[in-house]
């Protein structure tokens, strides 16, 4: 079963070096960047786990709205 994550956020290929890992993936950035939000925006979060497992929520939906178009 392939993973939904959306694929490498910023992939770079090195034709040279067949072996180069193609870093984070989209799902990651995206959760990344809903973290940052929810931290820049002052929310009162004092669980990691639950800010954590909200930024992956948050990514999770990006993925599907973008899978729609």
């Amino acid at each position: 079963m392939e993973k939904k994550d959306g694929g490498p956020a910023f992939p770079v290929r090195d034709l040279k070096d067949p072996n180069q890992a193609d870093g984070m993936t989209l799902r990651d950035y995206f959760a990344g960047c809903a973290l940052a939000g929810m931290l820049a925006s002052g929310m009162n979060i004092h669980e990691a786990r639950l800010t954590s497992k909200m930024s992956y929520l948050h990514a999770d939906a990006m993925l599907v709205e973008r899978a729609k178009e």
